[in-house]
């Protein structure tokens, strides 16, 4: 009776364990979904400001250039009224000063112009991810929502049925058998001819024949689940210690 009692506990907790770990998961991808979209329109936001930056340092330069154009004329008629050697030097230094600070800044203006039209081919690209993303999870939240609770109805039919499986546990048997889920994937094994059916192992022949000869629990020497003699195949004569089954 104990035996059966503690593999029904057993396939409660496989299937308990399966159900959570879907859940995890669908949790996990609907979170990584969603930190990328978080992720996207704060990108979307920082390209738009560094944009507008651009923009606006763009037409100052452009207010500058219109600025510059005028003085550039002023000192070309200034040029053309000079009369003495040092009038015209000083013109010509001013004129040269300003074609350089005009072209400066011309270069400057294209190589924004040049950067502001990449972010927006930036911008555009960012922006149909997001959309599609955001598409994605619109189309998926029903079904993701609807999957979300058939695994968590699941998961809480197998926690009824698992309070009312540990009642027909031994209470020692029970510590033990938690003892050892905690540290395994499984915590219980059996054994038909001789090895441990978790880690197959060989069992001591010593064992075995206990296990076989008496419908009691020991523990696997090597692994250390709980074992006991399960006749599902036909039982042959104890392995010799060493030999696998």
């Amino acid at each position: 009776m104990q035996i059966q009692a503690l593999e029904a506990l057993a396939v409660i907790d496989e299937e308990l364990g399966r159900l959570e770990g879907e859940l995890l998961e669908e949790h996990r991808v609907l979170a990584q979904k969603r930190e990328q979209l978080g992720q996207l329109e704060a990108k979307s936001a920082a390209v738009h400001s560094g944009v507008r930056d651009m923009e606006r340092t763009r037409n100052e330069l452009i207010a500058e250039i219109r600025q510059m154009s005028v003085q550039m004329d002023q000192s070309r008629d200034k040029l053309g009224r000079s009369r003495s050697e040092r009038e015209v030097n000083a013109a010509q230094r001013e004129v040269e000063e300003l074609r350089k600070l005009y072209r400066d800044r011309e270069l400057e203006a294209q190589k924004l112009n040049a950067l502001i039209e990449q972010a927006r081919q930036d911008l555009e690209k960012n922006e149909a991810e997001r959309n599609a993303l955001n598409q994605e999870l619109g189309a998926s939240a029903g079904a993701t929502e609807t999957r979300l609770g058939q695994l968590g109805r699941e998961a809480d039919e197998r926690k009824r049925r698992r309070e009312a499986a540990v009642k027909d546990v031994p209470v020692v048997l029970y510590r033990r058998y938690e003892t050892i889920r905690k540290r395994r994937s499984g915590a219980i094994s059996h054994t038909e001819k001789g090895t441990c059916s978790a880690c197959h192992i060989s069992l001591p022949p010593m064992m075995y024949q206990v296990l076989r000869r008496a419908a009691q629990f020991d523990q696997c020497p090597n692994c250390n689940r709980i074992i006991y003699f399960r006749a599902d195949a036909p039982v042959s004569e104890a392995p010799k210690e060493g030999t696998e089954g």
